[in-house]
Protein backbone atom coordinates (compact mmCIF):
# COMPACT_ATOMS: atom_id res chain seq x y z
CA UNK A 1 0.00 0.00 0.00
CA UNK A 2 1.01 3.83 -0.23
CA UNK A 3 1.99 4.86 2.97
CA UNK A 4 2.99 8.58 2.58
CA UNK A 5 2.99 10.79 -1.06
CA UNK A 6 5.07 14.29 -1.26
CA UNK A 7 3.70 16.85 -4.02
CA UNK A 8 6.46 19.38 -4.70
CA UNK A 9 5.67 22.09 -7.92
CA UNK A 10 3.21 19.90 -9.38
CA UNK A 11 0.36 21.82 -11.33
CA UNK A 12 -0.48 24.72 -8.31
CA UNK A 13 0.70 22.32 -5.62
CA UNK A 14 3.54 24.00 -4.06
CA UNK A 15 4.49 21.52 -1.48
CA UNK A 16 2.24 18.60 0.12
CA UNK A 17 2.60 15.13 1.91
CA UNK A 18 -0.12 13.12 1.54
CA UNK A 19 -1.01 10.66 4.34
CA UNK A 20 -2.15 7.69 2.93
CA UNK A 21 -2.21 4.64 5.28
CA UNK A 22 -4.78 1.54 5.30
CA UNK A 23 -8.53 1.47 4.41
CA UNK A 24 -10.35 4.32 2.40
CA UNK A 25 -8.96 7.55 2.19
CA UNK A 26 -11.18 10.05 0.57
CA UNK A 27 -9.53 13.15 -1.26
CA UNK A 28 -11.51 16.20 -2.07
CA UNK A 29 -11.26 20.11 -2.45
CA UNK A 30 -12.64 22.78 -4.51
CA UNK A 31 -12.90 22.89 -8.39
CA UNK A 32 -9.75 23.62 -9.66
CA UNK A 33 -7.21 23.10 -6.25
CA UNK A 34 -5.49 20.63 -7.54
CA UNK A 35 -7.07 17.18 -6.98
CA UNK A 36 -6.16 15.69 -10.13
CA UNK A 37 -2.51 16.71 -9.44
CA UNK A 38 -2.29 13.83 -6.81
CA UNK A 39 -3.24 11.12 -9.11
CA UNK A 40 -1.28 12.97 -11.97
CA UNK A 41 1.76 12.85 -9.38
CA UNK A 42 0.80 8.98 -8.48
CA UNK A 43 0.77 8.11 -12.33
CA UNK A 44 4.37 10.17 -12.58
CA UNK A 45 5.47 7.27 -10.07
CA UNK A 46 3.88 4.54 -11.82
CA UNK A 47 5.62 5.24 -14.83
CA UNK A 48 3.30 7.16 -16.56
CA UNK A 49 4.58 9.69 -19.66
CA UNK A 50 6.15 12.80 -18.01
CA UNK A 51 4.87 15.99 -18.82
CA UNK A 52 6.35 19.51 -18.73
CA UNK A 53 3.50 21.30 -18.19
CA UNK A 54 2.91 19.98 -15.09
CA UNK A 55 5.36 21.73 -13.58
CA UNK A 56 4.54 24.64 -11.19
CA UNK A 57 4.59 27.88 -13.16
CA UNK A 58 7.85 29.45 -12.26
CA UNK A 59 9.50 26.28 -10.99
CA UNK A 60 12.39 24.45 -12.70
CA UNK A 61 11.71 21.29 -11.74
CA UNK A 62 8.67 19.46 -10.35
CA UNK A 63 8.96 16.09 -7.48
CA UNK A 64 6.96 13.06 -6.37
CA UNK A 65 8.22 11.04 -3.75
CA UNK A 66 6.37 7.77 -2.41
CA UNK A 67 6.62 5.45 0.35
CA UNK A 68 5.16 1.73 -0.03
CA UNK A 69 4.85 -1.33 2.16
CA UNK A 70 5.47 -3.94 0.21
CA UNK A 71 6.69 -7.70 1.16
CA UNK A 72 10.12 -7.85 2.19
CA UNK A 73 10.48 -10.73 -0.25
CA UNK A 74 8.50 -10.57 -3.35
CA UNK A 75 8.05 -9.69 -7.02
CA UNK A 76 8.71 -5.88 -6.55
CA UNK A 77 11.50 -6.38 -4.06
CA UNK A 78 12.97 -8.56 -6.78
CA UNK A 79 12.59 -6.21 -9.45
CA UNK A 80 13.80 -3.13 -6.84
CA UNK A 81 16.55 -5.00 -6.68
CA UNK A 82 17.40 -6.28 -10.06
CA UNK A 83 17.13 -2.35 -11.19
CA UNK A 84 19.75 -2.01 -8.26
CA UNK A 85 17.91 -0.61 -5.39
CA UNK A 86 16.91 -2.09 -2.47
CA UNK A 87 13.83 -2.11 0.13
CA UNK A 88 14.23 -1.16 3.86
CA UNK A 89 12.64 -4.45 6.39
CA UNK A 90 10.15 -2.61 8.66
CA UNK A 91 9.32 -5.98 10.36
CA UNK A 92 6.82 -8.49 9.99
CA UNK A 93 8.45 -9.99 6.49
CA UNK A 94 7.11 -6.06 5.08
CA UNK A 95 9.44 -3.03 3.98
CA UNK A 96 9.09 0.43 3.00
CA UNK A 97 9.93 0.99 -0.84
CA UNK A 98 10.76 4.20 -1.66
CA UNK A 99 10.22 5.43 -5.12
CA UNK A 100 10.88 8.81 -6.78
CA UNK A 101 10.08 11.00 -10.19
CA UNK A 102 11.18 14.13 -11.14
CA UNK A 103 10.47 16.04 -14.06
CA UNK A 104 11.96 19.34 -15.32
CA UNK A 105 10.23 22.19 -17.26
CA UNK A 106 12.67 21.72 -20.10
CA UNK A 107 10.76 18.16 -20.18
CA UNK A 108 14.16 16.00 -18.78
CA UNK A 109 13.15 13.58 -16.10
CA UNK A 110 14.69 11.53 -13.70
CA UNK A 111 12.93 8.45 -11.62
CA UNK A 112 14.92 6.70 -8.87
CA UNK A 113 13.67 2.52 -7.52
CA UNK A 114 14.74 2.08 -3.75
CA UNK A 115 17.21 4.46 -3.52
CA UNK A 116 18.64 3.85 -7.16
CA UNK A 117 18.12 6.06 -10.00
CA UNK A 118 16.49 4.03 -12.96
CA UNK A 119 14.58 3.86 -16.23
CA UNK A 120 10.90 5.10 -15.25
CA UNK A 121 10.14 1.94 -17.44
CA UNK A 122 11.05 0.22 -14.04
CA UNK A 123 8.04 2.27 -12.46
CA UNK A 124 5.84 0.82 -15.21
CA UNK A 125 6.51 -2.28 -14.35
CA UNK A 126 6.44 -1.88 -10.67
CA UNK A 127 3.02 -0.52 -10.89
CA UNK A 128 1.61 -3.54 -12.15
CA UNK A 129 2.15 -5.35 -8.71
CA UNK A 130 1.43 -2.32 -6.71
CA UNK A 131 -1.86 -0.35 -7.94
CA UNK A 132 -4.33 -0.48 -10.53
CA UNK A 133 -5.72 3.40 -11.31
CA UNK A 134 -9.47 4.19 -12.72
CA UNK A 135 -10.59 7.49 -13.71
CA UNK A 136 -13.14 8.41 -16.83
CA UNK A 137 -10.39 7.03 -19.48
CA UNK A 138 -10.55 4.01 -17.96
CA UNK A 139 -14.02 3.41 -18.23
CA UNK A 140 -14.00 4.04 -21.88
CA UNK A 141 -11.26 1.69 -21.27
CA UNK A 142 -14.10 -1.01 -20.21
CA UNK A 143 -16.13 -0.03 -23.18
CA UNK A 144 -13.67 -2.54 -24.97
CA UNK A 145 -14.09 -5.74 -25.87
CA UNK A 146 -10.06 -6.87 -24.84
CA UNK A 147 -10.55 -4.90 -21.73
CA UNK A 148 -13.67 -6.76 -20.53
CA UNK A 149 -12.27 -10.16 -21.35
CA UNK A 150 -8.80 -9.53 -19.38
CA UNK A 151 -11.87 -8.10 -16.51
CA UNK A 152 -13.42 -12.02 -16.87
CA UNK A 153 -9.72 -13.38 -17.11
CA UNK A 154 -9.05 -12.09 -13.63
CA UNK A 155 -11.88 -13.12 -11.86
CA UNK A 156 -11.65 -16.56 -13.44
CA UNK A 157 -8.53 -17.06 -11.90
CA UNK A 158 -6.68 -20.55 -12.61
CA UNK A 159 -8.79 -22.65 -14.21
CA UNK A 160 -8.83 -19.70 -16.91
CA UNK A 161 -5.83 -19.17 -16.81
CA UNK A 162 -4.31 -22.36 -17.01
CA UNK A 163 -6.58 -22.54 -20.49
CA UNK A 164 -4.58 -19.84 -21.51
CA UNK A 165 -1.46 -21.12 -20.98
CA UNK A 166 -2.02 -23.76 -22.66
CA UNK A 167 -3.76 -22.24 -25.45
CA UNK A 168 -0.80 -19.92 -26.21
CA UNK A 169 1.67 -22.86 -26.04
CA UNK A 170 -0.55 -24.29 -28.83
CA UNK A 171 -0.96 -20.83 -30.84
CA UNK A 172 3.14 -20.25 -30.45
CA UNK A 173 3.78 -23.75 -31.63
CA UNK A 174 0.97 -23.64 -34.67
CA UNK A 175 1.79 -20.14 -35.95
CA UNK A 176 5.68 -21.21 -35.97
CA UNK A 177 4.71 -24.67 -38.14
CA UNK A 178 2.61 -22.46 -40.14
CA UNK A 179 5.12 -19.77 -41.08
CA UNK A 180 7.95 -22.43 -41.32
CA UNK A 181 5.53 -24.14 -44.06
CA UNK A 182 4.71 -20.83 -45.88
CA UNK A 183 8.12 -19.95 -46.11
CA UNK A 184 9.54 -23.29 -47.30
CA UNK A 185 6.42 -23.31 -49.96
CA UNK A 186 7.31 -19.51 -51.00
CA UNK A 187 11.24 -20.00 -51.26
CA UNK A 188 10.23 -24.04 -53.24
CA UNK A 189 11.62 -22.21 -56.26
CA UNK A 190 14.81 -20.64 -55.22
CA UNK A 191 15.59 -23.78 -53.10
CA UNK A 192 15.18 -25.62 -56.50
CA UNK A 193 17.82 -22.96 -58.18
CA UNK A 194 19.72 -23.54 -55.56
CA UNK A 195 19.99 -27.30 -55.63
CA UNK A 196 20.68 -26.86 -59.15
CA UNK A 197 23.18 -24.92 -58.94
CA UNK A 198 24.66 -26.61 -56.11
CA UNK A 199 24.67 -30.38 -57.83
CA UNK A 200 25.83 -28.57 -60.72
CA UNK A 201 29.30 -27.09 -58.39
CA UNK A 202 29.39 -30.54 -57.16
CA UNK A 203 29.58 -32.50 -60.19
CA UNK A 204 32.27 -29.93 -61.71
CA UNK A 205 34.67 -30.26 -58.25
CA UNK A 206 33.75 -34.24 -58.60
CA UNK A 207 35.06 -34.00 -62.22
CA UNK A 208 37.58 -31.67 -61.31
CA UNK A 209 39.10 -33.55 -57.81
CA UNK A 210 41.19 -31.28 -56.36
CA UNK A 211 43.64 -31.84 -53.79
CA UNK A 212 44.44 -30.34 -50.51
CA UNK A 213 47.34 -27.57 -51.37
CA UNK A 214 47.42 -28.49 -54.81
CA UNK A 215 46.66 -25.38 -56.20
CA UNK A 216 50.03 -24.23 -54.90
CA UNK A 217 52.13 -26.98 -55.95
CA UNK A 218 50.90 -27.19 -59.38
CA UNK A 219 52.03 -23.21 -59.49
CA UNK A 220 55.79 -24.31 -58.07
CA UNK A 221 55.95 -26.94 -60.69
CA UNK A 222 55.12 -24.75 -63.62
CA UNK A 223 57.39 -22.21 -62.77
CA UNK A 224 59.83 -24.79 -62.90
CA UNK A 225 59.10 -26.35 -66.24
CA UNK A 226 58.89 -22.46 -67.53
CA UNK A 227 62.22 -22.37 -66.44
CA UNK A 228 63.05 -25.72 -67.29
CA UNK A 229 66.39 -24.55 -70.09
CA UNK A 230 67.71 -22.16 -67.26
CA UNK A 231 67.71 -24.61 -64.37
CA UNK A 232 69.51 -27.23 -66.79
CA UNK A 233 72.08 -24.55 -67.86
CA UNK A 234 73.10 -24.06 -63.70
CA UNK A 235 72.73 -27.66 -62.58
CA UNK A 236 74.97 -28.77 -65.69
CA UNK A 237 77.43 -25.98 -64.46
CA UNK A 238 77.30 -26.84 -60.86
CA UNK A 239 77.03 -30.56 -62.02
CA UNK A 240 80.39 -30.01 -64.17
CA UNK A 241 82.44 -27.79 -61.32
CA UNK A 242 81.94 -30.89 -58.97
CA UNK A 243 82.37 -33.68 -60.81
CA UNK A 244 83.62 -34.12 -64.76
CA UNK A 245 83.79 -37.00 -66.92
CA UNK A 246 86.87 -35.43 -68.70
CA UNK A 247 90.30 -35.30 -67.90
CA UNK A 248 89.57 -31.53 -66.46
CA UNK A 249 90.07 -31.41 -62.86
CA UNK A 250 86.75 -30.83 -61.07
CA UNK A 251 85.83 -30.27 -57.23
CA UNK A 252 85.33 -34.07 -56.29
CA UNK A 253 89.20 -34.87 -57.68
CA UNK A 254 91.14 -31.69 -56.15
CA UNK A 255 89.35 -32.30 -52.93
CA UNK A 256 90.73 -36.53 -53.32
CA UNK A 257 93.87 -34.77 -53.97
CA UNK A 258 93.67 -32.89 -51.13
CA UNK A 259 92.90 -36.16 -48.34
CA UNK A 260 95.32 -38.31 -49.48
CA UNK A 261 98.03 -35.40 -49.32
CA UNK A 262 96.97 -35.13 -45.93
CA UNK A 263 96.73 -38.84 -45.06
CA UNK A 264 100.35 -38.86 -46.16
CA UNK A 265 101.81 -36.61 -43.32
CA UNK A 266 99.07 -37.31 -41.04
CA UNK A 267 101.19 -40.13 -38.52
CA UNK A 268 103.30 -37.27 -38.02
CA UNK A 269 100.56 -34.74 -36.40
CA UNK A 270 97.19 -35.91 -34.70
CA UNK A 271 95.61 -32.35 -35.79
CA UNK A 272 96.96 -33.17 -39.66
CA UNK A 273 94.97 -36.46 -39.41
CA UNK A 274 91.79 -34.66 -37.73
CA UNK A 275 91.13 -32.14 -40.95
CA UNK A 276 92.34 -35.01 -43.52
CA UNK A 277 89.50 -36.61 -42.15
CA UNK A 278 87.30 -33.64 -42.18
CA UNK A 279 88.29 -33.16 -46.03
CA UNK A 280 87.05 -36.22 -46.90
CA UNK A 281 83.79 -35.59 -45.04
CA UNK A 282 83.73 -32.72 -47.69
CA UNK A 283 84.51 -35.28 -50.01
CA UNK A 284 81.91 -37.69 -49.70
CA UNK A 285 79.48 -34.31 -49.10
CA UNK A 286 80.19 -33.00 -52.88
CA UNK A 287 80.03 -36.31 -54.20
CA UNK A 288 76.41 -36.48 -52.87
CA UNK A 289 75.59 -32.98 -54.26
CA UNK A 290 77.02 -34.45 -57.50
CA UNK A 291 74.69 -37.56 -57.50
CA UNK A 292 71.68 -34.83 -56.78
CA UNK A 293 72.20 -32.39 -59.69
CA UNK A 294 72.81 -35.51 -61.64
CA UNK A 295 69.36 -37.39 -61.02
CA UNK A 296 67.77 -33.33 -61.20
CA UNK A 297 69.39 -33.21 -64.44
CA UNK A 298 67.84 -36.57 -65.62
CA UNK A 299 64.47 -35.37 -63.95
CA UNK A 300 64.64 -32.11 -66.46
CA UNK A 301 65.39 -34.06 -69.04
CA UNK A 302 62.40 -36.99 -68.86
CA UNK A 303 60.40 -33.22 -68.52
CA UNK A 304 59.14 -30.98 -70.83
CA UNK A 305 56.80 -29.13 -73.21
CA UNK A 306 54.44 -32.13 -72.99
CA UNK A 307 53.86 -31.63 -68.94
CA UNK A 308 53.90 -28.61 -69.17
CA UNK A 309 50.95 -28.14 -71.35
CA UNK A 310 49.10 -31.03 -68.77
CA UNK A 311 50.04 -28.37 -65.82
CA UNK A 312 48.95 -25.27 -67.10
CA UNK A 313 45.37 -27.19 -68.16
CA UNK A 314 45.23 -28.10 -64.80
CA UNK A 315 45.92 -24.94 -63.50
CA UNK A 316 43.43 -23.27 -65.73
CA UNK A 317 41.14 -25.61 -64.08
CA UNK A 318 41.52 -24.89 -60.91
CA UNK A 319 41.52 -21.30 -61.18
CA UNK A 320 38.26 -21.51 -62.88
CA UNK A 321 36.95 -23.36 -59.88
CA UNK A 322 38.62 -21.35 -57.30
CA UNK A 323 37.11 -17.98 -59.15
CA UNK A 324 33.35 -19.54 -58.99
CA UNK A 325 33.67 -20.40 -55.94
CA UNK A 326 36.33 -19.58 -53.27
CA UNK A 327 39.39 -20.06 -52.63
CA UNK A 328 40.47 -24.21 -52.81
CA UNK A 329 39.88 -24.24 -48.97
CA UNK A 330 36.44 -23.11 -49.74
CA UNK A 331 35.86 -25.62 -52.39
CA UNK A 332 37.25 -28.55 -50.67
CA UNK A 333 34.57 -27.28 -48.23
CA UNK A 334 31.56 -27.37 -50.38
CA UNK A 335 32.55 -30.92 -51.84
CA UNK A 336 32.77 -32.17 -48.05
CA UNK A 337 29.51 -30.51 -47.02
CA UNK A 338 27.61 -30.23 -50.39
CA UNK A 339 26.06 -33.45 -50.53
CA UNK A 340 23.88 -32.68 -47.00
CA UNK A 341 22.79 -29.70 -48.58
CA UNK A 342 21.96 -30.70 -51.36
CA UNK A 343 19.86 -34.15 -49.44
CA UNK A 344 18.10 -31.24 -47.08
CA UNK A 345 16.62 -29.18 -50.96
CA UNK A 346 16.41 -31.95 -52.46
CA UNK A 347 14.18 -33.46 -49.11
CA UNK A 348 11.75 -30.55 -49.97
CA UNK A 349 8.33 -32.04 -50.83
CA UNK A 350 9.08 -34.64 -47.89
CA UNK A 351 9.23 -31.58 -45.77
CA UNK A 352 6.33 -30.06 -47.25
CA UNK A 353 4.78 -33.25 -47.11
CA UNK A 354 5.48 -33.71 -42.81
CA UNK A 355 5.26 -30.11 -41.83
CA UNK A 356 1.94 -30.12 -43.39
CA UNK A 357 1.15 -33.44 -41.50
CA UNK A 358 2.49 -31.50 -38.51
CA UNK A 359 0.55 -28.43 -38.92
CA UNK A 360 -2.81 -29.94 -39.48
CA UNK A 361 -2.22 -31.77 -36.16
CA UNK A 362 -1.14 -28.60 -34.23
CA UNK A 363 -4.56 -26.88 -35.57
CA UNK A 364 -6.11 -29.71 -33.84
CA UNK A 365 -4.69 -29.41 -31.18
CA UNK A 366 -5.18 -25.43 -30.77
CA UNK A 367 -8.63 -26.25 -31.73
CA UNK A 368 -9.16 -28.85 -28.72
CA UNK A 369 -7.73 -25.85 -26.66
CA UNK A 370 -9.35 -23.10 -27.51
CA UNK A 371 -12.92 -25.14 -26.72
CA UNK A 372 -11.15 -25.74 -23.59
CA UNK A 373 -10.39 -21.66 -22.86
CA UNK A 374 -13.94 -21.01 -24.74
CA UNK A 375 -15.37 -23.57 -21.79
CA UNK A 376 -13.72 -21.77 -18.99
CA UNK A 377 -14.46 -18.41 -20.32
CA UNK A 378 -18.28 -19.45 -20.13
CA UNK A 379 -18.71 -20.69 -17.37
CA UNK A 380 -16.51 -17.65 -15.51
CA UNK A 381 -18.87 -15.72 -17.41
CA UNK A 382 -21.89 -16.53 -15.71
CA UNK A 383 -20.18 -16.49 -12.22
CA UNK A 384 -18.87 -12.96 -12.67
CA UNK A 385 -22.38 -11.96 -14.07
CA UNK A 386 -23.94 -13.16 -10.97
CA UNK A 387 -21.88 -11.52 -8.78
CA UNK A 388 -21.76 -8.17 -10.59
CA UNK A 389 -25.87 -8.12 -10.95
CA UNK A 390 -25.79 -8.97 -7.15
CA UNK A 391 -23.00 -6.09 -6.42
CA UNK A 392 -25.48 -3.45 -8.30
CA UNK A 393 -28.07 -3.93 -6.26
CA UNK A 394 -25.65 -2.84 -3.47
CA UNK A 395 -24.78 0.25 -5.41
CA UNK A 396 -28.82 1.84 -6.12
CA UNK A 397 -29.48 -0.38 -9.55
CA UNK A 398 -31.21 -3.16 -7.79
CA UNK A 399 -33.31 -4.12 -11.02
CA UNK A 400 -30.32 -4.00 -13.25
CA UNK A 401 -28.72 -7.25 -14.26
CA UNK A 402 -25.32 -8.22 -16.05
CA UNK A 403 -24.68 -10.67 -18.64
CA UNK A 404 -21.03 -11.74 -19.71
CA UNK A 405 -21.47 -12.71 -23.30
CA UNK A 406 -18.98 -15.04 -24.96
CA UNK A 407 -18.97 -15.79 -28.54
CA UNK A 408 -16.69 -16.57 -31.17
CA UNK A 409 -14.66 -14.01 -32.59
CA UNK A 410 -11.35 -13.13 -34.45
CA UNK A 411 -8.38 -15.58 -33.40
CA UNK A 412 -5.82 -14.11 -31.89
CA UNK A 413 -2.70 -14.98 -29.00
CA UNK A 414 -5.52 -14.34 -26.58
CA UNK A 415 -7.76 -16.80 -27.95
CA UNK A 416 -11.15 -17.32 -30.08
CA UNK A 417 -13.68 -15.42 -27.55
CA UNK A 418 -15.55 -11.53 -27.78
CA UNK A 419 -16.38 -11.00 -24.97
CA UNK A 420 -18.81 -8.50 -23.82
CA UNK A 421 -20.41 -7.25 -20.89
CA UNK A 422 -24.13 -6.54 -21.39
CA UNK A 423 -26.32 -4.39 -19.41
CA UNK A 424 -30.27 -4.26 -19.10
CA UNK A 425 -30.46 -1.70 -16.44
CA UNK A 426 -33.94 -2.75 -15.66
CA UNK A 427 -36.76 -5.14 -16.44
CA UNK A 428 -37.66 -5.47 -19.66
CA UNK A 429 -35.16 -3.79 -21.00
CA UNK A 430 -33.06 -5.53 -23.85
CA UNK A 431 -29.55 -6.27 -22.40
CA UNK A 432 -26.84 -4.46 -24.69
CA UNK A 433 -23.25 -3.81 -24.41
CA UNK A 434 -22.26 -1.64 -21.72
CA UNK A 435 -20.42 0.74 -23.99
CA UNK A 436 -23.92 1.20 -25.95
CA UNK A 437 -26.52 0.80 -23.04
CA UNK A 438 -24.91 2.65 -19.79
CA UNK A 439 -24.99 6.21 -19.05
CA UNK A 440 -21.64 7.70 -17.30
CA UNK A 441 -22.87 7.16 -13.49
CA UNK A 442 -24.10 3.32 -14.66
CA UNK A 443 -20.90 2.80 -16.16
CA UNK A 444 -18.93 3.99 -13.12
CA UNK A 445 -21.14 1.52 -11.03
CA UNK A 446 -20.66 -1.62 -13.12
CA UNK A 447 -16.54 -0.68 -13.31
CA UNK A 448 -16.85 -0.55 -9.28
CA UNK A 449 -18.93 -3.38 -9.02
CA UNK A 450 -16.42 -5.61 -11.48
CA UNK A 451 -13.37 -4.56 -9.00
CA UNK A 452 -15.24 -5.24 -6.29
CA UNK A 453 -16.20 -8.71 -7.49
CA UNK A 454 -12.54 -9.35 -8.75
CA UNK A 455 -10.86 -8.08 -5.98
CA UNK A 456 -12.54 -11.24 -3.85
CA UNK A 457 -10.45 -14.05 -6.36
CA UNK A 458 -7.52 -11.27 -7.74
CA UNK A 459 -6.72 -9.19 -5.17
CA UNK A 460 -5.00 -5.86 -5.82
CA UNK A 461 -2.89 -3.71 -3.15
CA UNK A 462 -4.11 -0.60 -3.90
CA UNK A 463 -6.92 0.77 -5.72
CA UNK A 464 -6.81 4.69 -7.31
CA UNK A 465 -10.55 6.04 -8.01
CA UNK A 466 -10.44 9.38 -10.02
CA UNK A 467 -13.96 10.71 -9.66
CA UNK A 468 -15.53 7.11 -10.08
CA UNK A 469 -18.48 8.61 -8.85
CA UNK A 470 -18.77 11.16 -11.94
CA UNK A 471 -22.66 11.73 -12.63
CA UNK A 472 -24.30 10.39 -9.73
CA UNK A 473 -25.35 11.63 -6.37
CA UNK A 474 -28.35 10.46 -3.85
CA UNK A 475 -28.82 7.02 -2.92
CA UNK A 476 -26.42 5.78 -5.37
CA UNK A 477 -23.55 8.01 -4.49
CA UNK A 478 -24.13 6.43 -0.51
CA UNK A 479 -24.04 2.79 -1.98
CA UNK A 480 -21.07 3.79 -4.01
CA UNK A 481 -19.26 5.13 -1.08
CA UNK A 482 -20.04 1.86 1.25
CA UNK A 483 -18.98 -0.47 -1.87
CA UNK A 484 -15.73 1.55 -1.55
CA UNK A 485 -15.27 1.13 2.09
CA UNK A 486 -16.14 -2.53 1.32
CA UNK A 487 -13.36 -2.77 -0.66
CA UNK A 488 -10.83 -1.21 1.18
CA UNK A 489 -11.42 -4.01 3.95
CA UNK A 490 -8.91 -6.12 1.71
CA UNK A 491 -7.06 -2.94 -0.38
CA UNK A 492 -6.12 -0.11 0.08
CA UNK A 493 -8.80 2.54 -1.48
CA UNK A 494 -7.90 5.99 -2.79
CA UNK A 495 -10.87 7.81 -4.16
CA UNK A 496 -10.68 11.47 -5.91
CA UNK A 497 -14.35 12.66 -5.29
CA UNK A 498 -16.55 16.23 -5.18
CA UNK A 499 -19.36 13.95 -3.23
CA UNK A 500 -19.73 13.85 0.52
CA UNK A 501 -21.74 11.14 0.28
CA UNK A 502 -18.79 8.89 -0.60
CA UNK A 503 -16.29 10.95 1.28
CA UNK A 504 -18.57 10.03 4.35
CA UNK A 505 -17.36 6.37 4.59
CA UNK A 506 -13.83 7.26 4.26
CA UNK A 507 -11.65 6.60 7.64
CA UNK A 508 -9.28 9.27 6.22
CA UNK A 509 -10.08 12.48 4.63
CA UNK A 510 -7.36 14.77 2.66
CA UNK A 511 -8.69 18.03 1.59
CA UNK A 512 -6.84 19.98 -1.18
CA UNK A 513 -6.86 23.63 -0.15
CA UNK A 514 -5.99 26.39 -2.54
CA UNK A 515 -4.50 29.84 -1.15
CA UNK A 516 -3.46 32.89 -2.39
CA UNK A 517 -1.17 35.34 -1.81
CA UNK A 518 -1.98 38.20 -3.90
CA UNK A 519 0.05 37.01 -6.76
CA UNK A 520 0.60 33.22 -6.84
CA UNK A 521 -2.21 30.58 -6.24
CA UNK A 522 -0.92 27.46 -5.07
CA UNK A 523 -2.38 24.52 -2.98
CA UNK A 524 -1.91 22.05 0.04
CA UNK A 525 -3.01 19.30 1.35
CA UNK A 526 -4.63 18.35 4.74
CA UNK A 527 -5.47 15.65 6.70
CA UNK A 528 -8.69 16.71 8.43
CA UNK A 529 -11.52 15.16 11.08
CA UNK A 530 -13.24 16.69 13.66
CA UNK A 531 -15.46 19.85 13.09
CA UNK A 532 -13.11 20.74 10.42
CA UNK A 533 -14.19 17.49 8.69
CA UNK A 534 -18.03 18.72 9.19
CA UNK A 535 -17.17 21.47 7.60
CA UNK A 536 -15.45 20.08 4.10
CA UNK A 537 -18.22 17.80 4.27
CA UNK A 538 -21.27 20.81 4.76
CA UNK A 539 -19.09 22.47 1.81
CA UNK A 540 -19.21 19.31 -0.99
CA UNK A 541 -22.93 19.30 0.25
CA UNK A 542 -24.13 22.97 -0.37
CA UNK A 543 -21.27 24.91 -1.27
CA UNK A 544 -20.99 26.81 2.07
CA UNK A 545 -19.35 25.62 5.17
CA UNK A 546 -21.36 27.25 7.82
CA UNK A 547 -24.81 26.24 7.20
CA UNK A 548 -26.59 24.52 9.94
CA UNK A 549 -28.83 21.95 7.71
CA UNK A 550 -25.78 21.10 5.76
CA UNK A 551 -23.63 20.72 8.79
CA UNK A 552 -26.35 18.67 10.20
CA UNK A 553 -27.29 16.83 7.68
CA UNK A 554 -23.13 16.33 7.17
CA UNK A 555 -22.96 14.72 10.77
CA UNK A 556 -25.45 12.41 9.92
CA UNK A 557 -23.50 10.85 6.55
CA UNK A 558 -20.12 11.02 8.50
CA UNK A 559 -22.16 8.93 11.55
CA UNK A 560 -23.21 6.39 8.66
CA UNK A 561 -20.29 5.80 7.27
CA UNK A 562 -19.03 4.49 11.04
CA UNK A 563 -21.95 2.26 11.16
CA UNK A 564 -20.32 0.45 8.58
Amino acid sequence: MIEQMVLRDLGVIAQATLPMGPGFTAITGETGAGKTMVVTGLGLLLGQRADSGAVRSGAAQASVEGVWIVPEDGAVAERVREAGGDVEPVGGGEAELYLGRTVSSEGRGRATVGGRTAPAGVLADLADHLVVVHGQSDQLRLRGAAAQRDALDRFAGAPVADALAQYRTEWDHARALRDELDQLVAARDARAREAEELREALEEIERIDPQPGEDRDVAQRVERLANAEELRIAAASAHAALSRDDDQPDAVTLIAEARRALERAAHADERLAALGEAVGEVGYRVADVAGDLSAYLADLDETGPHELALLEERRAALTALTRRHGDLDTVLALRENGAARLLELDDDGERVARLTGDAEAAAERLDAAAVTLTRERTAAGARLAAAVTAELRHLAMPDAVVTVSVEPGAESAAGRDEVALLLAPHPGAEPRPVSRGASGGELSRVMLAIEVVIAQTDPVPTFVFDEVDAGIGGGAAIEVGRRLAHLARTSQVIAVTHLAQVAAFANNHLTVVKGNDGSITSSDVRRIDGAEREAEMARLLSGMTDSTAALDHARELLALGKEL
